[in-house]
Order: C-alpha cells, then structure tokens, then sequence
C-alpha cells in the first residue's frame, strides 16, 4: 500500500489550529485565477474548497435528510444491505480500517457506498461496476431516485474541476475527459456517518485513520460538525495535524495517490483523518477515478532526464482493486445474525 498510513507513532504527533485552504470558484470566467489558485493549493497541501458549483443547497440538505434516513435504520435492517464483492451497499462501524499502524481495531463510522450501474452487461463483470444495492422503496421512498440525481451532478463537478486541475499540470483542458479517464470513470458516491464517538488518538481510537485517498480527486461534503483533519507534510516528525473547518454550500477537493502518480508527484496527495469529538456528524465522499482500463502514467509535463518517472505504469482497476483489499475487512467474517455492525478485521495488512 502507499500513503494509507502515517509515518511516526501517536506519541510524536502535535497539534495546530485551522488551516487555511484557497476556494475555487467554478462559476468564475477568469480561469487564469482559477488555475493559479488550484495550482498553488495543489502544490501547498492537496486541498481546496469549491464553491458555486451549480449543486443547489436545496438539493444538498435533502441528500445529506436521505443519508440520515439510511442510518437511522435498524442495524438488522442495515446489515441486509451489507456491501458485497463490488464494494456496493453498508458498511458497519470497524468494517474500515486505513491506518492500521496506529489503530488498536478500525474507523469508527459506518458507510454506504454507490457506485456507476454500467449500461452494457458486459461491463457489470468488471470491478466496481455492476448494480448497486439499494434499499426498499417502501423502506425508504424517493431515496434512490436522490442518490442517483447526486450520482450525476457531483460528476459534472468532479469534470469541471479535473479541467483546472489539466491546465494546472499544462495539459489541455479536456486531457481527463477523454473515454479512458472521466468519460467512462469509476465513480464511487459513499455516504458517511459518524456515530459520536470520542476518538482518542493515545488509545489508537479514530472517527477514521490516517490515510490519503486512492483516486483521482474526492468531493467532501459535510454538515456543520468539525473533524477532518490534514497534515500536509507526512513525513514530518512530529506530524502536524490541522483542522480543515466545513464550509456551508462548499466541497473541500483533495487530491489521490492516482494524481500523485500521473504528475510524478509534482502534485502530492495529502494524509487526512477524523476525530471524533462526541458528536453525530454526517458527510458525503465522491470519490472520482478513471476508467478500469486507463494506465496511469507519468504525464508527459511532469518528467525530464532530471526528474524521471518515480512510478511504474498501473492499470486503474487493478491499483485500485489491490486498495480496497488491503483496507476493507474480509466479507467472510461477517455473520449477519451475530455481528450487527463490528468484524474482526482479518487480513488487514
């Protein structure tokens, strides 16, 4: 694995306040400044907020009532919809577990997760495609109607920001729109409850590890409770941890390990986590990666005779397919009759 874990012990991490993040506004006509302040956040930390995206707050406040809907569910209701081999449907509390140096079990939230329905059934045979599991209309009304509606606006966005993100590395602005990359993504929509636990970073006990995401870029929305946390610098002793505060109406965008490969790690992605301070807090990750088939790459902008490829090429499905194996807990150790929501965790290594 690479970048899902942090570098030093607990005992050697320190704390600041708040940190500061650029704010892209998609609506801008001056993308000369859009380009400039992505590429300097890009360069800075790997986080940015984006605001005047076109998803209406209307719209957002009703997914994030759908979302609560799920999980105020019975858990025996819950585990009916238990995420199988496609990594499509709930995932229990400990189901996760992405920091497993400094984790004594696993994260402690519980997740849901929705990913692209192919149209051709040739496709269903591919990893993380294939139908989605989703919960009775009579369970839960209008419910999949909401999340597929978000499904496609929060591509739309995740496309307009992979156009900056382009200019940014001196690409043409349509390089991630092509059939192999964001035309035909692998586009995971997760919905996230955290379900008040107090995290205790000296006990190994967070709302979720320290990690850096596996993709391309992740849309993050949030309500108003804090948690995430990043540290821009993961080989820094001592770590240090900052708060990235929510902000109402925007996505905070960060970067993956994909980006980071293709740019040569001109752009890095970023070790984040959440603590947990006793509160329910609820959030929504897209997270955006191209097609099955893309070989990730060193991009022709990001590489000279000084400063060659640091990457092997990679397929998208197998690098990811290989992260999800490595941070998910082994279908097998569930019994739905015992378990309720908490698994062992076998084979995470």
């Amino acid at each position: 694995m690479e970048n899902n874990k942090s570098n030093s012990a607990e005992t050697h991490v320190s704390f600041t306040n708040i940190t500061n993040l650029n704010y892209i506004d998609l609506s801008s006509s001056d993308i000369h400044n859009s380009v400039s302040l992505l590429k300097q956040a890009c360069l800075d930390c790997g986080f940015f907020y984006v605001i005047n995206h076109g998803i209406s707050q209307e719209f957002m406040d009703e997914v994030f009532a759908q979302s609560k809907k799920l999980f105020d569910l019975p858990m025996d209701e819950k585990m009916k919809l238990l995420r199988n081999e496609k990594h499509r449907g709930y995932t229990p509390i400990l189901d996760e577990l992405l920091d497993p140096e400094n984790q004594v079990e696993g994260d402690y939230k519980e997740g849901y997760y929705i990913g692209v329905e192919p149209m051709d059934d040739p496709d269903a045979e591919k990893p993380f495609y294939g139908p989605n599991v989703w919960p009775a209309s009579d369970l839960l009304p209008g419910w999949r109607q909401t999340m597929e509606k978000y499904h496609d606006q929060a591509l739309e966005v995740a496309r307009g920001v992979a156009r900056i993100i382009a200019l940014a590395l001196d690409l043409e602005a349509d390089f991630f729109d092509k059939p192999e990359m964001l035309g035909n993504p692998i586009a995971t929509l997760r919905l996230l409850h955290y379900e008040g636990q107090v995290s205790d970073p000296s006990k190994g006990i967070y709302g979720a590890g320290a990690h850096s995401d596996y993709g391309l870029i992740t849309l993050l929305a949030t309500d108003d409770v804090v948690g995430l946390q990043i540290c821009k610098d993961k080989d820094a002793k001592p770590q240090i941890w900052e708060d990235v505060p929510p902000v109402k109406g925007a996505f905070i965008v960060n970067l993956g390990d994909m980006l980071e490969r293709w740019s040569n790690c001109v752009f890095k992605s970023t070790l984040h986590r959440v603590i947990g301070n006793g509160q329910h807090r609820y959030s929504i990750a897209y997270f955006v990666e191209p097609s099955h088939e893309c070989l990730v790459e060193c991009l022709p902008t990001c590489k000279s005779e000084s400063n060659p490829p640091k990457f092997p090429p990679v397929r998208c499905d197998a690098y990811l397919s290989q992260r999800y194996k490595d941070t998910h807990a082994d279908l097998s150790t569930y019994e739905k009759s015992e378990h309720l929501g908490h698994s062992n965790n076998t084979g995470q290594t």
